[in-house]
């Protein structure tokens, strides 16, 4: 490494795995960075560089990973109008009219605004369904073309997501497969919205084929449902064990797992554990969107996150919606996620606070299946953030303004936090 980098920042508190403080309070390092990549972490490097920062002992965290959105649906909320139930099937019915005024254009345009908004919030893994249910894929041929204008400062892996099913219809079999062909990344389904039992057993099937042909990963929505006779997960486990695809494999939601009776939930975690499959839990949709059936005791319509997490199955969260059909609310704030997981999964310990954090950072990296250039550390790419807060609970405690976010070695984003002025002596 030479004398001089490109970028150097200055006096930061650097997290490693789990969330916790690296370097002991008082004992700040530097991190060098230099053609995209971390060169060197150490207290006060003796060094110049192009541009430095001085971080003040704020804390440095790897990017935040979003594990599941539509970004094609994003701010879209009201059109053409508001979902009145509250409910994820009159979502669909709204969003299958707004289908019909899609162009190339409006997708990307959205998109486009919603990963500014994430990245800008330290989100720079992105993984984002596709609706390949209409003839014409706009959604999904939108969203490559955006995969590939954000390159250089956000990661994006688009799903080939058949909304409507894979079976409900004629053709949408053969999309889903077109879909694969013009460049998606991953195999989506939605085994729980075919129009059978038979057909949704049928469907998971045909993913796991189709990602065999054409080495793709796989994520699957399943069991999005209060139906405790909704029992896909087992199908997708299943075949992930007999194939051994396990880490290439997500099921979302799987919200009916929350409403599984003990003993067959936990039977499934063991295998699910075995398999290893990742899970991805939605806690601002899931508890706004379940129960909207039920009288009292009323649902909180999560998957089992503590229980999944306590059996060593790795749980990512995702925002899912951004102000759509489903979710007029959202601003891909993944701390406000993290939040919400703890309080609707009662993860209030301290480790389990630190665990809430680890599922929007390097949990999510193992469900995007990132691999090892994902972190802080030397000789990795130089993706991180650094936040107003001294640690993991505190980021979240304070949702911790995102001060910096450096993509690729450069920085793409600078926040001034807010600072409060007391205009009287108390």
């Amino acid at each position: 490494m030479t004398d001089s980098v490109a970028l150097l920042l200055r006096r930061g508190a650097l997290g490693p795995r789990g969330g916790q403080r690296a370097n002991p309070p008082g004992e700040p390092v530097d991190i060098a960075i230099a053609d995209g990549k971390i060169q060197a972490i150490a207290p006060q490097l003796d060094l110049t560089a192009e541009t430095e920062l001085d971080l003040a002992g704020k804390w440095v965290s790897p990017p935040f990973v979003e594990s599941h959105i539509h970004l094609d649906s994003a701010l879209t909320a009201g059109q053409p109008r508001w979902n009145q139930s509250g409910t994820l099937f009159e979502g669909i019915d709204i969003w299958r009219e707004r289908k019909q005024s899609l162009t190339l254009e409006d997708v990307k345009t959205r998109a486009l605004a919603a990963l500014k908004l994430q990245a800008s919030q330290g989100t720079l893994f992105v993984r984002s369904h596709a609706d390949v249910s209409e003839p014409s894929l706009i959604p999904l041929k939108a969203l490559l073309e955006v995969r590939e204008a954000v390159k250089d400062w956000i990661t994006l892996q688009v799903v080939a997501f058949p909304q409507d099913g894979i079976y409900s219809a004629p053709g949408h079999a053969e999309r889903l497969e077109e879909a694969l062909k013009l460049g998606a990344d991953v195999v989506g389904g939605i085994p729980h919205y075919e129009l059978t039992r038979e057909d949704g057993v049928r469907s998971v099937h045909r993913i796991f084929d189709l990602a065999e042909q054409y080495d793709r990963l796989i994520d699957i929505h399943c069991d999005e449902i209060d139906d405790d006779q909704s029992r896909f997960l087992e199908v997708v486990v299943a075949e992930a064990l007999r194939r051994q695809m396990g880490e290439r494999v997500t099921a979302s939601h799987t919200t009916a797992l929350g409403s599984y009776n003990n003993a067959y939930a936990f039977k499934l975690m063991g295998f699910m554990g075995r398999s290893p499959i990742n899970i991805v839990a939605n806690p601002l949709i899931n508890l706004t969107l379940q129960g909207r059936t039920d009288t009292y005791p009323k649902r909180r319509g999560l998957t089992r996150v503590k229980e999944l997490w306590q059996q060593g199955i790795n749980v990512s969260l995702g925002n899912d919606c951004i102000q759509d059909p489903w979710y007029s609310l959202g601003s891909g704030n993944l701390l406000e996620v993290a939040s919400m997981a703890v309080h609707g999964c009662q993860m209030t310990g301290r480790d389990e606070l630190r665990a809430c954090y680890q599922m929007i950072t390097e949990n999510g990296a193992r469900t995007l299946h990132l691999g090892h250039d994902y972190g802080v550390e030397v000789g990795k790419p130089a993706n991180l953030i650094v936040l107003d807060a001294a640690d993991a609970i505190a980021a979240i405690q304070y949702r911790a303004t995102v001060c910096a976010v450096i993509a690729r070695g450069k920085l793409l984003v600078s926040t001034t936090p807010p600072q409060i002025t007391w205009q009287q002596s108390l």
